[in-house]
């Protein structure tokens, strides 16, 4: 009888032990994870994905219509100024230049010396001319002509002082530097320039980006054959979400990294915001600029895009989840005090998607807990998880 008296004793205290635990817990709150403030360096950066963009480019085509005959360069290949890109055919024009040539030595050598011929043959004419002229005024003075065969010589000296005025304009027309060899040679000139079109030539040093010809198309004026990046300035185009723009300044640096080649990141300056949002995206155009530019990068690469936008040597730092009821610079954390929490209005500084700076509000150890939307009430009793209070140091936005 005394043993069962005992059993039920100890169940009694055994419930008894369970119901005070259980009171005890409840007395202290809920398990809640936590996070300590510390301070620490604390860099803010903004993220984003731009491609890079030479600063300018050209479009090369023809300024005649031809055929293709050969293409000297593909997309990739460096071009200088000058370098030969395209041969189109040129068997017209080629053979018009011939001719014109052949008319330039045949004015040289046939229609020149004979002008000069002629014109000593009509300054002997003119002359014989002159002296018949005189005699048959002489035969004429005693009455040994008629007047008709007077006025005939007179009429013959003038012919031939016209026939030697044209010779001296024909030999002077068809002279070295003359009329006729100008004409010429401008004509070569000309048809020369027109040949030289069927050669198309690189107007800028650069990067061949794209070509749109092939050996055997017909190509005309208007049309772009090859379009060729410019040597010189590279820049980095990244779209940002205007929420990052009172964040941005020029000069501002930035780390730069290409998905094709994540190893090597490379150095870029903002040198460019624009005045203008894009209303359908609600992002503002941010250019960077990149100098030196790295061996390996392309035009149109991916690449992604860490800028600085401030810097703390020492902050107060917290992570964003711990915050609620965020308007502008403030916020607010449940604080946690003597076991007990209570709602605390903070100021907050560098800002990011991840990490806040606190500039009030909270001291260096406070702990917080991880969750602002709890729904809790001032001065409940809470207990911390400790193996799940954790720190961070990097404030990043995109």
């Amino acid at each position: 009888m005394r043993a069962v008296n005992y059993k039920y004793l100890i169940v009694i205290v055994l419930l008894a032990l369970a119901v005070g635990f259980a009171i005890f817990r409840w007395w202290r709150g809920p398990l809640l994870p936590s996070y300590t403030v510390s301070s620490m360096p604390l860099v803010q950066t903004v993220v984003a994905t731009g491609r890079v963009v030479t600063t300018s480019r050209t479009q090369i085509g023809s300024e005649v219509t031809g055929v293709v005959l050969e293409r000297l360069v593909q997309e990739g290949d460096e071009v200088a100024k000058g370098d030969l890109l395209l041969v189109l055919s040129s068997d017209d024009v080629a053979a018009q230049v011939r001719q014109a040539e052949a008319e330039l030595a045949e004015l040289v050598t046939s229609r020149r010396p004979q002008a000069k011929i002629d014109l000593s043959k009509a300054e002997v004419q003119l002359a014989q001319a002159t002296r018949n002229v005189a005699r048959r005024r002489e035969l004429a003075a005693i009455s040994a002509i008629s007047d008709e065969e007077m006025e005939q010589a007179e009429q013959s000296q003038s012919q031939a002082r016209n026939d030697l005025e044209a010779a001296r304009l024909r030999a002077k027309a068809l002279a070295s530097g003359g009329v006729e060899e100008a004409l010429l040679r401008e004509r070569i000139a000309a048809l020369q320039a027109q040949l030289a079109k069927t050669e198309v030539r690189s107007k800028i040093a650069g990067t061949v980006l794209t070509r749109d010809v092939e050996p055997g198309d017909l190509v005309q004026p208007g049309k772009t054959l090859f379009t060729i990046a410019l040597a010189g300035n590279t820049e980095v185009h990244v779209p940002l979400d205007e929420r990052n723009l009172s964040r941005l300044a020029l000069q501002q640096e930035a780390l730069a990294i290409a998905d094709a080649y994540p190893d090597q990141p490379f150095p870029t300056r903002i040198d460019f915001i624009a005045p203008s949002i894009d209303s359908q995206r609600g992002t503002v155009e941010v250019r960077l600029s990149v100098d030196p530019v790295p061996e390996f990068l392309r035009q149109d690469m991916t690449v992604s895009v860490n800028i600085e936008t401030g810097r703390r040597e020492q902050a107060l730092v917290l992570p964003n989840d711990a915050l609620a009821n965020i308007k502008e610079d403030t916020a607010q954390v449940w604080l946690l005090r003597d076991g007990k929490v209570q709602r605390q209005k903070i100021t907050l500084g560098l800002r990011g998607l991840a990490m806040s700076e606190v500039i009030a509000g909270l001291d260096n150890g406070d702990q917080v807990l991880v969750d602002a939307t709890s729904s809790l009430v001032d001065g409940e009793r809470v207990r911390t998880d400790e193996s799940a209070t954790r720190n961070e140091s990097t404030v990043t936005s995109k």
